[in-house]
C-alpha cells in the first residue's frame, strides 16, 4: 500500500513518528472522452494563452489572480516553505465523545500506520486509551495543500485518521426543511417506527453493490460484441402526492413484510384506535326437525307433559320447527294434518 503522508502523532509529550495509508478506493468504469464521429480519443493540452502554444507539465505552476487582475505565480518551492506548524505534525487538541462532531464534517480517510518498531508501543498506547474511553481524538493536519481538522478513532484495532471541513463550511440548512406546522399523529409515528425495524431485519451493509457499474459494464460488454443492449424494465412512477399517509405508512409496512415472506393480515399492524369495529353475526337458521331447532323451541321450562305441550304449542308456535312438533301431535291425536292455526287441511268426506 502506497505512503500517503509522512509524520508524527504529537500526543502531549509523546511523539508517535507515523505514515498514512489511503483507507478507501472508488471502484468505477474507466470512461474517457471521445470524438463522437469517428471514435478518436479526445485529449486535453496545456495551453499557454500568452504564447499561444502547448506548454510540458514541467513548466506548470500554481498562481492566483487577485480581484485586481494580478496574477501571482507560486512554485512548489513556496508552497512547501508555508511557515505551518501543522505541516509533518498530527497535533492532538482534545479528546470528545464521537458525537460531537457531526457526520457532515468527515471527509477522507486514512490508515494510520507505524513508522518503526519504536512507535509500536505509544501506537497502541493511544489506541487503547481511545478504545477504553469511547472517545476520538481532535487533531489539525497539512496535508498537500490544505491544512484542515482530522479526528483519530479506532477501525479494527488500527487508528484511523478522518479529515473533516472547517465548521464555516458547512452551509446552513435555514429554509430547506418545512417551516409551517406538521402535526405528526401518534398512530403515524407508531406505524413509521414499525416500517423502520421492519426494513431493518437482517440488514448487511456488505451485501450492498453497485448497480449502475454492472449495468454499465453490461452496455460495454453488449457494445464490444456487437449484440442488441440490455434494456431494463421501466418502473412504475411514484406517486407525485401523499393523499393519506397512513395507508402509504401501511401499504410500505405490507410490502416490506411481504419481501421477507411474511404474509400481513389486512389490518394486523393497524394501531387500535384504527382497527375496524368487530361484525355482528347475522343469526343461523337451523333447519326443522333438527336437534338444535327443537331445543330453541322450547322455552327454558321445566317440561310438560306430552299431551299438554303439543296442545300449547299448536295454539303459539310460528316458527317451522313449531308447525313440525304441532303437526306430529295432531296426526297421533286426529289422524289429520292441521296448520298453525288450528285448521284442517285434509278434504272433507261427502255425506
Amino acid at each position: 500500500m502506497q505512503t500517503t503522508w509522512k509524520g508524527t502523532i504529537s500526543f502531549g509529550l509523546v511523539s508517535i513518528p507515523v505514515h498514512l495509508y489511503s483507507a478507501t478506493q472508488e471502484h468505477d468504469v474507466p470512461l474517457h472522452q471521445v470524438h463522437a464521429k469517428d471514435g478518436g480519443r479526445v485529449r486535453m493540452k496545456r495551453y499557454c494563452e500568452r504564447e499561444e502554444k502547448e506548454v510540458p507539465y514541467a513548466e506548470i505552476a500554481k498562481g492566483y489572480e487577485s480581484p485586481d487582475g494580478r496574477t501571482v505565480t507560486l512554485t512548489d518551492e513556496d508552497l512547501a516553505d508555508l511557515p505551518l506548524p501543522s505541516k509533518k505534525i498530527i497535533d492532538v487538541l482534545a479528546f470528545v465523545d464521537a458525537d460531537e462532531i457531526d457526520p457532515l464534517m468527515f471527509s477522507k480517510a486514512y490508515y494510520v500506520g507505524v513508522a518503526d518498531q519504536a512507535a509500536a508501543k505509544p501506537y497502541a498506547l493511544l489506541r487503547d486509551a481511545l478504545t477504553a474511553s469511547g472517545q476520538i481524538a481532535v487533531t489539525k493536519i497539512a496535508l498537500r495543500t490544505r491544512e484542515s481538522p482530522a479526528v483519530l478513532r479506532v477501525h479494527d484495532g488500527t487508528l484511523v485518521l478522518q479529515t473533516c471541513i472547517w465548521p464555516d463550511e458547512v452551509r446552513p440548512a435555514a429554509g430547506i426543511a418545512p417551516e409551517e406546522d406538521v402535526t405528526v399523529r401518534p398512530q403515524e409515528l407508531k406505524m413509521a417506527r414499525s416500517l423502520m425495524d421492519t426494513l431493518s431485519e437482517d440488514f448487511d451493509l456488505a451485501q450492498l453493490h453497485d448497480d449502475y457499474q454492472r449495468a454499465l459494464q453490461q452496455v460495454i460488454t453488449a457494445r464490444l460484441e456487437g449484440v442488441e443492449l440490455p434494456h431494463e424494465e421501466e418502473p412504475g412512477e411514484a406517486p407525485d402526492n401523499v393523499i393519506d399517509l397512513m395507508e402509504a405508512l401501511r401499504s410500505s409496512l405490507k410490502r416490506a413484510k411481504g419481501g421477507r415472506g411474511h404474509a400481513a393480515g389486512p389490518d394486523e399492524d393497524r394501531p387500535e384506535e384504527q382497527q375496524p369495529a368487530p361484525r355482528k353475526r347475522a343469526p343461523v337458521k337451523k333447519p326443522a326437525g333438527s336437534a338444535a331447532a327443537a331445543g330453541k323451541a322450547a322455552p327454558a321450562k321445566r317440561t310438560a307433559p306430552a299431551k299438554k305441550t303439543a296442545t300449547a304449542k299448536s295454539a303459539t308456535a310460528k316458527t317451522a320447527t313449531a308447525k313440525t312438533a304441532t303437526a306430529k301431535s295432531t296426526t297421533a291425536k286426529a289422524g289429520a294434518g292441521k296448520t298453525a292455526t288450528g285448521k284442517s287441511t285434509a278434504p272433507r268426506k261427502a255425506s
